[in-house]
């Protein structure tokens, strides 16, 4: 009895990083503890170690080979124990979600508590009373692609023709929400993780609402765009895949966005020298070089239509 294990959603651990794709906190991974696996985030790097001179040293990623004190958050309460105490039960693995790879392995120091007096309140009226009286299924469009592709053109079309037919919908566009929501974030790999995960928190809370929400962000890993998909129920992500070649996207450049990171005055710019993961399996893809924004705004309202969203 007095030996049993620690049971918590959230430890501190010591991690090696294992592959070449950086860890980035806030980003979705699986932990596997002995027989069980769980989907996992890195909440925070609390610091890496310098394995020479063992250094604590400030850092917002991992990179292959490097060795960090972490706090990691899991969906759900698991049993373990503290790697000092039990070897077989304090090790635990992290797996990339979308290759299933093994990126990582750790050792639990101790268990975090998260307030125990937060709880979901239950409330009269429900999502499917909200979408009944707006005549609608809530959903969430979300448009992704480079920087000058279109999205939040196309975007905004879609919603016109929405609003016109009387539907209720709401724009969630890149630009707009860092003027107030993410205005605190940057354009590193971790702020554009932390970027996505509010916008998907926001965009589950508008499809509570009853509404049909457009989001245009470039949104460019793949891992984030998942993550944004399973915060939602099934049905209730569409991933629009607005297709631009970046010389055609260049050529655009309504913002001057391009020939500003070309010239290293804007750094981890999607195109340049931050990537883009094109979706592997989007439910719409619009290519702009072989239609206009009009057409295109079609083909996303048909796609609705079809779908009996509207």
């Amino acid at each position: 009895p007095g030996d049993r294990p620690e049971v918590a959603d959230q430890f501190a651990a010591h991690l090696i990083w294992m592959a070449d794709e950086p860890a980035i906190p806030g980003r979705p991974y699986f932990v596997k503890i002995g027989t069980k696996l769980v989907p996992a985030q890195i909440t925070e790097i609390k610091h890496k170690i310098d394995v020479n001179s063992f250094a604590h040293l400030a850092a917002k990623q991992l990179v292959l080979n490097e060795v960090a004190v972490v706090n990691v958050a899991l969906s759900e309460p698991i049993a373990f124990d503290p790697y000092e105490k039990n070897r077989d039960t304090g090790a635990f693995i992290v797996i990339d979600r979308l290759s299933n790879l093994t990126v990582g392995a750790g050792m639990i120091d101790f268990g975090l508590r998260r307030a125990s007096n937060i709880h979901w309140q239950a409330l009269d009226v429900t999502k499917d009373a909200r979408a009944e009286a707006k005549g609608q299924r809530p959903v969430v469009l979300w448009f992704t692609g480079l920087s000058g592709a279109g999205k939040s053109t196309i975007a905004n079309i879609v919603e016109k023709k929405l609003h016109a037919a009387g539907r209720h919908t709401y724009v969630l566009d890149g630009d707009n929400v860092r003027h107030g929501l993410n205005k605190d974030l940057g354009f590193t790999a971790a702020d554009r993780v932390e970027n996505i995960r509010r916008v998907a928190e926001a965009s589950k809370l508008f499809v509570d609402a009853g509404l049909i929400v457009l989001t245009a962000f470039i949104s460019p890993f793949r891992s984030e765009r998942q993550l944004a998909r399973e915060i939602l129920e099934p049905g209730e992500f569409i991933e629009v895949y607005v297709s631009t070649p970046l010389d055609v996207a260049e050529t655009r450049d309504p913002k001057g966005l391009y020939k500003t990171a070309r010239e290293g005055k804007i750094k981890n710019f999607t195109g340049i020298d931050s990537p883009y993961e094109v979706p592997a399996a989007p439910e719409l893809v619009l290519d702009t070089t072989a239609a206009d924004a009009e057409a295109l705004a079609d083909r996303v309202v048909a796609h609705l239509t079809e779908n009996g969203y509207v």
